[in-house]
């Protein structure tokens, strides 16, 4: 008998032992645990009270932690975690037999020990993750014995296999629950949203759990801006104004925007968010275009490497994916209230400004030996900080346009036109920036007379051919039909 086994009582230990058919406890617990994998099994050993035995195991084992029963523990854990998959018996059985309380109180014993067995504290998770897809009583239980301060020190610790379950676990008892995702997005709640996306942060993540209260709390909760600013860097001092510098953006800020980046392009279709966040979202990449000034140039796409690039970055591909809504899904009403508001914030002229002062594309380079100031463009030798930096402008200066005039006007009105002819090219600093220029082109034109007529002209006068457009494989037609301008392209055996 183990060391251990003198404080288990012997109907417990006889209770697994019958079910195991085994009278060693460690090989005991291995045996059913494989037998709990299976619905049939759960259920079978649900009406032989093998999870009474085990919580009785572990509360047995709660007042001697420190004797270092991680292995017996963690086979335990192992065992609720399957008992409790999807039986319901086991689950109320879990909650009347006080279980949310021995687990917790094992799992912050862990937490706060020197050198926590992460993998423990992983399984003892994942048997709160089951049992709170049981309903609302069961979520309260594991709520009101964790949050806030229980959950903030199962968040510090840095690893992947404790983070995805822990957000698992405050996912599914918010769901469904307004009152508790308040709480998160309350005073009370951001040390621990901080704490989770530090830990994502620095140890990554593997399931999906933190993407969906990231974006139920931060995009359709519109309190994206609290948590940035807690993100900042911990020994700026509370008082001191880092808004309008770009120098304190944090790896964890760049890393929030990176992934509320990804949920976007992922929910394009059935996500909406709050004008709150896109404001806040446009005044980041307002603020976060001053690295330009010192910029070098991108040797990655993102993530860069640079906390300060992938928050200019990720800010512009977050507007440019939701200005997009218009275009792929039922979200037309949202995505003209979005697109209307950034252009009454300079959304476009802020756009057309930064493809003035970026280098133009190498290709444009080498063709141009003298390139002087013409319809907003100015050559510049500021550099893409990432590569697609440039793609990501002209496809939200793009999408803006969709079938949107007052936009294609701006364009016009602000001497845009020759600019964005310019970016229907290949680059290698830019993958994707011709077809992302074509379809831009094509949406400035559509249903816009005026918009045709200039860019006729320009190439009549052949302002459009040196080498932008005729030059690379590109043109300029009149539908004689319709009288419309066109940008086609050329077949192969005319070009020059």
């Amino acid at each position: 008998m183990g060391n251990y086994e003198y404080s288990i009582s012997e109907n417990t230990l006889q209770l697994l032992y019958a079910a195991s058919n085994t009278v060693n406890l460690e090989e005991s617990l291995q045996i059913l645990i494989d037998i709990s994998k299976s619905n049939v099994g759960r259920h079978d050993l649900a009406s032989k009270r093998v999870l009474y035995a085990v919580l009785n195991i572990l509360y047995s084992l709660t007042n001697a932690l420190h004797n270092n029963h991680h292995q017996l523990i963690s086979l335990c854990f192992k065992l609720l975690r399957n008992l409790c998959a999807g039986e319901i018996s086991n689950q109320n059985s879990f909650l009347e037999l006080n279980g949310v309380t021995t687990v917790s109180d094992i799992l912050r014993f862990e937490a706060g020990s020197s050198s926590p067995d992460k993998g423990l504290v992983r399984w003892g998770i994942q048997v709160l993750a089951n049992v709170s897809l049981a309903g609302k009583q069961l979520q309260c239980a594991v709520w009101e014995e964790l949050y806030p301060v229980g959950f903030v020190s199962l968040a510090k610790l840095r690893s992947k296999e404790t983070c995805d379950p822990l957000c698992m676990v405050i996912y599914t008892c918010c769901d469904g629950n307004p009152k508790l995702f308040r709480e998160v997005s309350s005073d009370g709640g951001w040390p621990l949203m901080a704490e989770i996306v530090r830990t994502a942060s620095s140890a990554g993540f593997g399931e999906d759990w933190l993407k969906l209260l990231l974006s139920r709390i931060f995009l359709e909760e519109s309190q994206l801006p609290v948590l940035f600013s807690k993100l900042r860097f911990v020994d700026i001092p509370e008082g001191e104004d880092t808004d309008s510098s770009v120098d304190h953006c944090s790896s964890e800020q760049a890393f929030l925007l990176q992934i509320l980046s990804e949920i976007v392009n992922e929910r394009i279709r059935d996500i909406t968010i709050s004008m709150d966040v896109v404001s806040f979202l446009f005044g980041v990449f307002k603020k976060s275009v001053g690295i330009l000034e010192h910029a070098v140039r991108g040797k990655s796409g993102l993530p860069s490497g640079s906390a300060a690039v992938d928050v200019l970055g990720y800010s512009l591909t977050i507007l440019r994916d939701i200005c997009a809504q218009d275009s792929v899904g039922d979200n037309r009403d949202n995505a003209e209230d979005v697109v209307d508001v950034l252009l009454s914030f300079g959304l476009i002229e802020l756009l057309l400004y930064l493809l003035g002062v970026l280098e133009p594309p190498a290709i444009i380079r080498k063709g141009i030996k003298q390139f002087e100031n013409q319809d907003g463009a100015s050559c510049s030798t500021k550099p893409c900080p990432y590569k697609g930096f440039r793609r990501d402008i002209v496809a939200l200066i793009g999408n803006c346009m969709y079938r949107r005039k007052s936009a294609q006007d701006e364009i016009r009105n602000k001497n845009g036109i020759l600019l964005l002819l310019q970016q229907c090219v290949t680059d290698d600093d830019n993958p994707f920036l011709r077809e992302w220029g074509i379809w831009t082109v094509r949406n400035m034109l559509e249903g816009n007379p005026e918009n045709q007529r200039i860019v006729a002209e320009l190439e009549i006068q052949g302002s459009a051919d040196v080498p932008e457009i005729s030059a690379l494989g590109l043109r300029v037609e009149v539908d004689q039909r319709t009288g419309r301008a066109k940008l086609v392209n050329v077949p192969s055996h005319e070009r020059s």
